[in-house]
């Protein structure tokens, strides 16, 4: 096999819950070693959050910790508030290549591991800095996390039904797109390093980067003075346009039609041609204006089939349609199984259990390599005496004086 393209990159990661893991994630898949900086009062937050196998909590139990490092990764348990802690953390420093951080500004300065102090000790180090406002501006002290970002960023006003309240959406969703910025933030700096040999810091606003995936939304009422605001499943420019219940208990199907081509080829699909020349649904106007009405034809008709044969139907005939998926429908996806998207990997705490495939791509000649997720402190021995060259006496006297507390 091909060398991966960051096997000779050495991460030290001090990041935690979503963006800032996922984000170095990019790198380890493709072949950085990264080290993972934890503490043991104050561990990665996704260890503690549920769900837990068998619904027992536990550090090494927490089925998200597990999602959200599906990759090798070294792990240490470093009390940072002990000298002797940063003065370890410095020594791995000198070996790094990139360090990466999800606190609260000043948090790394508290510790003496602000940039210009990482310069002092790795001239050429990039760092990478993500947090919920950014190190600078009047918020930045502000905490947070992607549930809260996802609300400031504009996408739960936008969400729900124009009589209901908005509606929370499912998970952290900027949790989700901001490593897309901070992966190729981390690529480019890498890149830019090997042709200059200079390092530089790296700062990402999750805030910010979430906003950018409604700039056609920004610019609109910038442009307009049109406010978005909360329309169910409907889309101002296609009808149909939504979820419509199937045969089945909670069995759904999503269908949109954006074109007058897909409009007959829809009508023709479910035996209504007569549509076409309806005054009610012959234009997208007309179906906009008795979309209420056209709905409920709909699905009086997409009732009496299961989702996978209205999806088989319209997609033949060039319809967008898709089933909309639960978790079963998911693990049973033959696409996903194409591509493996789910590998099985064993753990000592959670047994054999399917993770999924990321980052959801491959190289044209190097694939992701997937692991089962570090157990807490796993590491602190073959780090402090294989990486950094420290006696066995020196690393007993570091757990004594509660260095890896």
């Amino acid at each position: 096999m091909d060398m991966r393209p960051f096997e000779k990159i050495n991460v030290l990661d001090f990041t935690w819950a979503g963006v800032g893991p996922y984000t170095v994630n990019y790198l380890a898949y493709f072949g950085a070693t990264v080290i993972k900086i934890e503490n043991i009062s104050r561990p990665d937050i996704t260890r503690t959050s549920p769900p837990f196998k068998d619904g027992i909590p536990g550090m090494e139990r927490s089925i998200y910790f597990a999602w959200s490092h599906p990759v090798k990764k070294y792990d240490m348990t470093i009390n940072l508030n002990h000298s002797k802690g940063v003065e370890l953390v410095r020594r791995l420093v000198g070996q790094a290549d990139v360090v990466a951080e999800s606190f609260l500004p000043g948090t790394m300065e508290k510790w003496g591991l602000g940039y210009e102090d990482l310069r002092k000790i790795k001239p050429d180090i990039i760092m990478f800095r993500t947090c919920s406002h950014g190190q600078t501006g009047h918020m930045a002290k502000h905490p947070g996390l992607g549930w809260t970002l996802t609300s400031l960023a504009g996408f739960t006003t936008i969400m729900g039904w124009p009589d209901r309240p908005p509606n929370e959406m499912i998970g952290a969703y900027t949790d989700l797109l901001v490593p897309l910025f901070g992966g190729l933030c981390l690529i480019a700096a890498l890149d830019y390093r090997r042709r200059t040999g200079k390092g530089q810091c790296l700062d990402l606003s999750q805030h910010e980067a979430g906003i950018q995936f409604l700039a056609p939304l920004i610019l609109d009422y910038a442009v307009n003075g049109r406010q978005l605001t909360r329309g169910g499943n409907r889309c101002t420019y296609a009808a149909p346009h939504g979820a419509y219940c199937c045969q089945g208990d909670d069995r759904w199907c999503a269908i949109s039609v954006f074109t007058d081509d897909e409009w007959r080829a829809f009508c023709k699909v479910t035996g209504h041609l007569e549509w076409v020349n309806d005054q009610r649904f012959g234009t997208l106007l007309s179906r906009k204006q008795n979309e209420d009405e056209l709905d409920r034809l709909i699905e009086a008709w997409t009732c009496e089939r299961s989702p996978e044969e209205v999806v088989s139907l319209m997609q033949a005939v060039g319809v967008p349609a898709g089933v909309v998926e639960n978790a079963k429908d998911q693990a049973e996806d033959p696409q996903l199984k194409h591509y493996r998207f789910f590998r099985e990997l064993d753990h000592p705490y959670l047994g054999k259990r399917s993770f999924y495939h990321p980052p959801g791509f491959n190289l044209s000649r190097v694939t992701p390599e997937v692991s089962a997720p570090p157990l807490l402190g796993q590491d602190n021995e073959y780090v402090c005496t294989k990486v950094l060259g420290l006696s066995d006496e020196e690393f007993i006297e570091l757990m004594q004086d509660a260095v890896f507390d």
